[in-house]
């Protein structure tokens, strides 16, 4: 495509942390351009926002509905070629489905939807559209993480016998001390679904095992928590995994786990190595023998294989992170949106971003984890 991709956005006006980190990463690499959005429910607010990105008042809108219905009605030339959600966890599938049969290509943050049954209508909205879905599961786009899969494909580990993952942070427990959670975290509560802590950061452990081992869950046994007052959801959980492969694994996520900051991490355990990768430190993968000293492998570096190449911007020892992630599932965005504009959407390869069916598995894994817990953690099938 000779252009950048123009980009509309539902949700991250003024204030919102995650808005303002897609803005960043989809303008890291100069082929996406924001010309519209609806930023807030308020519209106010979302003029507002529209003024601080130098939008067209005309391109920003007081309602989601009215952005779609508007800008399918442009020129194909000065339409928006693609929306990013980055709206609340209820206006997920809502938005999506809207935009999509607008025709559309979507972007969406994570979940995918409220419910398990959302996800599977929002898949069938994807196929019957034929339009890119992209899930932003960003911790996905980190070259280390990428460089894990591939030696998980390729053997290097050997049989994957079990899998660790978990996502530490204090960020309920901080809120609740400086006073700050209480009256928004009620009003919050009915738009995040069947869990806050599993479906927010336990999410990622789930996805973060399966992108890297490529393993499927076959039933989980989970003991979720709400250790804070008041607490209509969980703030902590613990989950024991099968894996339908005979592997095991062990996820754990906390919002109550004083002095973390956000300390996903994942040890993959084969028979011939293992392998471990920390969020917190994400240029560093460390494999692990039992006849040999320890490798730590660097981003950026000759010896790194072609995938987590790719994924790489700046030279070894000149750390990528965070925004970097993101910007990788956009740039890869770019691509399967070019081919559908030249007439070659799918690849028979695929791409490298996380799909709607990572989604389904993703609101099945939560929705089945909450389940058991409430079943004194008996064993539930994803």
């Amino acid at each position: 495509m000779n252009r950048k991709l123009r980009m509309g956005m539902v949700g991250g006006g003024r204030g919102a942390f995650i808005g303002a980190v897609h803005r960043m990463a989809a303008n890291l690499d100069g082929k996406i351009e924001l010309v519209a959005g609806c930023f807030s429910s308020k519209p106010e607010k979302s003029k507002q926002s529209g003024d601080d990105l130098f939008l067209d008042h005309s391109r920003v809108y007081t309602s989601y509905e009215e952005m779609a219905q508007h800008e399918a009605s442009l020129p194909e030339d000065q339409r928006i070629d693609f929306v990013s959600i980055v709206a609340g966890n209820n206006l997920h599938f809502p938005v999506a489905k809207t935009f999509l049969e607008a025709g559309f290509h979507v972007i969406c943050e994570k979940p995918v939807a409220l419910s398990l049954e959302e996800a599977l209508q929002l898949r069938d909205v994807v196929e019957k559209t034929g339009k890119v879905f992209v899930l932003m599961h960003n911790y996905t786009g980190y070259p280390m993480v990428k460089e894990a899969r591939q030696m998980v494909k390729a053997g290097k580990l050997g049989k994957i016998m079990k899998v660790v993952a978990e996502y530490p942070q204090d960020h309920a427990l901080a809120a609740a001390k400086d006073g700050r959670d209480s009256k928004q975290w009620k009003s919050e509560a009915a738009n995040l679904g069947v869990s806050n802590c599993i479906g927010d950061i336990g999410s990622h452990t789930e996805n973060l095992a399966r992108y890297i081992t490529g393993q499927k869950i076959k039933e989980v046994a989970a003991d979720v928590n709400s250790f804070l007052p008041d607490r209509p959801l969980d703030d902590d959980g613990a989950i024991l995994v099968r894996y339908e492969s005979g592997t095991r694994g062990v996820f754990h996520a906390s919002q109550v786990s004083m002095g973390e900051e956000n300390n996903l991490n994942i040890r993959v355990y084969g028979s011939d190595a293992s392998l471990e990768w920390h969020q917190e430190h994400p240029n560093e993968l460390i494999l692990k023998y039992h006849d040999r000293p320890r490798e730590i492998w660097r981003r950026g570096n000759r010896y790194n294989g072609e995938v987590a190449e790719h994924a790489t911007r700046l030279p070894a020892g000149h750390p990528e992170g965070f925004i970097v992630a993101f910007a990788n599932i956009y740039l890869a965005a770019v691509q399967a949106m070019s081919d559908a504009a030249a007439g070659c959407y799918p690849r028979p390869e695929g791409y490298d971003f996380p799909n709607i069916h990572d989604g389904v598995e993703g609101m099945s894994f939560i929705e089945a984890v909450i389940h058991s817990s409430k079943e004194n953690s008996a064993w539930k099938p994803v």
